[in-house]
């Protein structure tokens, strides 16, 4: 006899009613996913050091030009909010106080990997290409390269390009501003 599993799917609205009722706390490291809570992984010193170390670039580089969201909640369906490393948007003088960015609000993302990079490829850009987020960066720690990922179209993304040790990148919104692969992934 097989026996089938079957999943419940939460909302966004019920992820939020489940932490307002503090079914969900501040200690659960959780993301909504296609309706599912995913668990996210402990941080680890490497990971912490370099969303601090990029964190410090990003709002350097990009100053008054857009938020530098940094792992902190985006809106991108009524079944998915996840909270990527970091969200680049434009600028609001709420500061996204009334809702969590969704698409259209948003220039970039970028996922800092090190144990997740397989769920980060193979999970999470799907997710933002179905989205149709426009950009999304995935730093590697374990490789020390940056995947840049372009042009979504249905769950994929058309381009990805990989930027290796001394070689510059910039954010298609912000072409001016550069970056090495070294500053990011070192």
């Amino acid at each position: 006899m097989t026996v089938q599993l079957l999943r419940k799917k939460f909302s966004v609205g019920q992820y939020h009613q489940m932490i307002e009722s503090g079914i969900l706390t501040d200690q659960d490291r959780i993301e909504l996913i296609q309706g599912e809570l995913i668990e996210m992984s402990p941080i680890g010193r490497q990971h912490a050091a370099c969303v601090d170390r990029v964190t410090e670039l990003l709002i350097r580089k990009l100053g008054q030009r857009a938020i530098v969201r940094v792992q902190n909640p985006i809106q991108l369906s009524d079944t998915s909010e996840p909270q990527p490393d970091f969200a680049i948007l434009q600028r609001r003088s709420d500061f996204y106080a009334e809702g969590h960015p969704q698409p259209n609000d948003i220039f970039a993302l970028v996922e800092v990997s090190d144990s997740t990079v397989e769920f980060d490829r193979t999970v999470k850009v799907p997710l933002y290409a179905q989205n149709y987020i426009t950009e999304v960066w995935i730093l590697d720690l374990s490789t020390t390269t940056v995947a840049i990922y372009q042009e979504p179209a249905l769950n994929e993304y058309q381009q990805l390009q990989t930027f290796h040790s001394g070689q510059m990148l910039a954010f298609q919104a912000f072409p001016d501003t550069q970056f090495t692969v070294d500053q990011l992934v070192a």
